[in-house]
């Protein structure tokens, strides 16, 4: 018979270490099992909390598919086309739009009601035809409040959102309906959002309950129902689905037409505890290795003799690990201190090698600054400072202007001096504790690792100056002015790439708005994505000819006839629609392509201005020009081109420039406006009274006339706008100019021009912008067009004489 027996712990090394791992399991098993039991307790903390968080999300996102679709059915309802349709009672002409707009409505139904409740034209996915809206108490909630009215309804044993909008012209002559399906898509993206299982449930008022969509299973969701139903009425509610516990909550919904309904939001007890299984592999991975550890280290204890190796492996641990700073103390004069001497050297040798290759990997070669990738690891670093301590800082990109002319007209190597110039100003306008880098190009970045608003002020005002002096380069003073752009930790961002990209968009406000600096300002941020998309497309819409000009007509104030039109540009999106142009021509200025679009609308106006002239019809047509085009050198030829090529007359062209045009370089751009005299083409300040540097440069730019803005002649009738107006139609009339209103809404405003002696004018009141065919045909009806008997006759009629 064998027996097996204990060995004796005769050795204090042995005795040790038993001791040690006995003691470490007990406290460890007893640590595990508190935590365990803690967990449970906080899964279940954590879960009312995110139900409590996801029922608010819920309910916004609610509000914001009903927000889309209300936005979507309002936008029907007052487009002009749609009113006039309606006002007229055109049915096809209401089913054409009724049709456009439910496509692009995936799943929804479009009803066009009127007011006596039938349906005139409708659209639906679900193919379901009624002649009557069958919801007619939203109507009467509707019209009560003047506005849209919102509900949930049971259509098809389906849910659906619906929203109700008035169609006014001016008064209400119909009603749209618009209804988008509240099904498991919908219950998905709710899902994705507050991260709970989400379903919905309604039951007619003498029915049965019945789950409508859910993103459960088929199983879970009929074990649903009567636990739902239960809890219809009481926030809290407990169950199980599919041998898992859930506790969730139940959402009344704004029910209409006898009918019930709530969401149930859930979430999974197991999931939750689902996050603390790592805590619980954590503590039994330190446990197995908290022995490990005691048993190794006792027995290293006990072995003396091993003491010069462990110091060696640590060194090389070290060396591998990239630790440099420690040598290996080993001092016996043994093979193994001969080793340790042979790694001390080895981990010199390495040391110095990597400080080199640090050293070109993060700094810019050209100025000697830290590159980006230096400068991401300190910002890296200083927001996980300033989280610990509760400390603002600040992130500043700056970009130099005018750079790229000088690097385009006087060379790389002119511009690669003042690149090391600026940075050697930068860096003496800092503390050593802040950073300046070189991201690229003529970008620099500045990190402040106190970034309070004393501290920025200071820093931003030291920058400006240091740029603003004059650089030499090659025996001649170069001006090289900045862009700041802004961003605070924790304020504007707590994430390294948050700060450096809000810091960039701030950067571009500054650009846009001709300051020296600008905050982060979060408006601007969420159009950021929508832009760059916009933008792409409109590269595209040039080559597809999905651009149009429309004309709108200039008249003569004393006569009432017609002298001329403004070509203002559109944009024919296949999806989005008329996309009007201050969506897009801001940023497609601030990137240049603004004079694509600037000489595509130059030849579409040029070319119908010589078709218009061989038709008999003389038209002066005026074209917007902006910044970026004044800076082109070669405008003045690309005018003169288009003037021979399409038989125009100079003196029928005038080119309408703003206030602040000319001043980004108002050298280039008087040289550019000169040219164009010469060619005799008339040039307009449009805007005028708006900026504020039109009378320093009114001589200079000697131009032929100059729009008052439409907001002076909007509030005319204050007596202080009225001064204004008369103010500046005296002083342009003093200097030679002609004067050109726009924004004339009323004929009350346009007989008060002609008192003041305006020369011409527009505005709604005389036309809406039109597209060519429908001017042409303006300007054989309309009594403002060119038929002089009639003209004259619209004049006195305009004037009230």
């Amino acid at each position: 018979m064998l027996r097996l027996e204990l060995p004796r712990l005769r050795h204090v090394r042995s005795r040790i270490v038993v001791f040690f791992a006995l003691l470490l399991v007990l406290v460890q098993g007893a640590a595990f099992l508190l935590v365990n039991a803690a967990n449970t307790d906080n899964a279940r903390a954590v879960i009312d909390k995110e139900l409590a968080t996801g029922e608010r999300m819920f309910q916004r996102s609610l509000d914001y598919h009903r927000a889309r679709l209300a936005e979507q059915a309002l936008g029907l309802a007052t487009r002009e086309r749609f009113r006039e349709a309606a006002a007229a009672n055109d049915g096809d002409a209401i089913e054409r739009m009724i049709t456009d707009s439910a496509s692009r409505m995936p799943g929804g139904l479009l009803q066009f009601v009127g007011t006596d409740g039938r349906i005139i034209a409708a659209r639906s996915a679900d193919g379901v035809a009624e002649s009557t809206f069958a919801h007619p108490n939203l109507i009467a909630k509707a019209r009560q409040a003047d506005g849209e009215a919102k509900g949930i309804a049971l259509r098809g044993g389906r849910l659906y959102q619906w929203v109700v909008v008035p169609v006014k012209a001016p008064v209400t002559v119909a009603w749209i309906a618009a209804g988008i399906v509240i099904d498991d898509v919908l219950a998905r993206d709710v899902a994705t959002l507050t991260a709970l299982d989400v379903s919905f449930a309604a039951r007619e008022a003498t029915g049965a309950w019945t789950i409508t969509a859910s993103t459960l299973s088929p199983a879970s969701r009929a074990a649903l129902v009567p636990r739902a139903t239960a809890n219809a009425r009481d926030n809290r509610m407990m169950s199980t689905l599919d041998g898992r516990d859930f506790q969730g909550r139940t959402v009344a919904l704004e029910a209409i037409g006898g009918v019930e309904a709530v969401a149930v939001l859930q979430r999974s007890l197991s999931d939750a505890l689902a996050r603390f299984e790592q805590l619980q592999t954590l503590l039994m991975g330190l446990a197995a290795v908290s022995l490990g550890g005691s048993l190794f280290g006792s027995y290293l204890i006990a072995r003396g003799i091993t003491h010069p190796l462990n110091q060696l492996a640590e060194g090389a641990t070290r060396i591998s690990e990239g630790d440099y700073s420690a040598p290996i103390g080993v001092t016996s004069r043994d093979e193994i201190g001969a080793l340790a001497d042979a790694f001390n050297r080895m981990r010199t040798s390495i040391a110095s090698h990597e400080k080199e290759f640090l050293r070109l990997a993060y700094e810019d070669q050209l100025t000697g600054l830290p590159n980006r990738a230096l400068f991401n690891d300190r910002l890296a670093g200083a927001v996980n400072l300033a989280r610990r301590s509760g400390t603002p800082l600040a992130v500043m990109l700056l970009d130099l202007d005018r750079f790229k002319h000088i690097n385009d007209t006087l060379g790389h190597t002119v511009g690669d001096d003042v690149l090391k110039e600026v940075g050697v100003r930068l860096r003496s306008a800092l503390r050593e504790s802040d950073t300046i880098a070189r991201l690229g190009g003529d970008e620099f970045a500045v990190l402040l690792p106190t970034g309070n608003e004393e501290r920025i002020a200071d820093v931003v005002r030291k920058i400006l100056h240091c740029i603003a002096q004059p650089i030499q380069c090659d025996g001649q003073w170069l001006d090289v002015g900045a862009s700041i752009g802004i961003a605070r930790y924790p304020d504007h961002g707590d994430s390294p790439d948050t700060l450096i990209s809000r810091a960039d968009v701030a950067m571009y406000l500054a650009k846009a708005a001709n300051s020296e600096f600008a905050f982060y300002d979060p408006s601007h941020d969420g159009t950021q994505q929508e832009q760059l998309s916009l933008l792409g497309e409109l590269r595209r819409a040039v080559e597809r000819d999905e651009l149009r000009v429309y004309f709108q007509p200039k008249i003569d104030v004393r006569t009432g006839r017609t002298r001329g039109v403004e070509a203002l540009v559109r944009w024919m999106h296949p999806l989005r629609g008329i996309v009007p142009p201050i969506e897009f021509m801001p940023f497609a200025e601030r990137t240049g392509f603004v004079r694509t679009v600037t000489r595509w609308v130059l030849e579409t106006t040029l070319t119908r201005c010589g078709r218009w002239l061989a038709q008999g019809i003389s038209l002066e047509v005026s074209v917007n020009i902006s910044v970026r085009d004044l800076q082109n050198t070669d405008l003045p030829d690309i005018v003169a081109g288009l003037l021979a090529s399409c038989a125009v007359p100079a003196e029928l062209v005038c080119l309408e420039i703003t206030e602040s045009s000319f001043m980004e370089n108002p050298q280039r751009a008087l040289h550019t406006l000169g040219r164009l005299r010469e060619l005799g083409v008339r040039l307009s300040i449009d805007d005028f009274g708006t900026g504020f540097s039109s009378l320093a440069y009114l001589r200079k730019l000697r131009a032929h006339e100059i729009k008052i803005d439409r907001t002076f002649i909007a509030t005319m009738e204050d007596g202080d706008d009225m001064v204004i107006v008369r103010s500046t139609i005296e002083l342009a009339h003093n200097l030679g100019l002609n004067v050109v209103a726009e924004g004339i809404e009323n004929k009350r405003s346009l007989a008060r021009l002609r008192t003041m002696g305006c020369n011409e004018a527009q505005g709604f009141f005389i036309s809406r912008p039109l597209p060519e065919d429908k001017l042409l045909e303006w300007l054989r009806t309309s009594p403002f067009g060119l038929a002089n008997d009639e003209g004259a006759s619209a004049a006195r009629c305009a004037y009230g004489t």
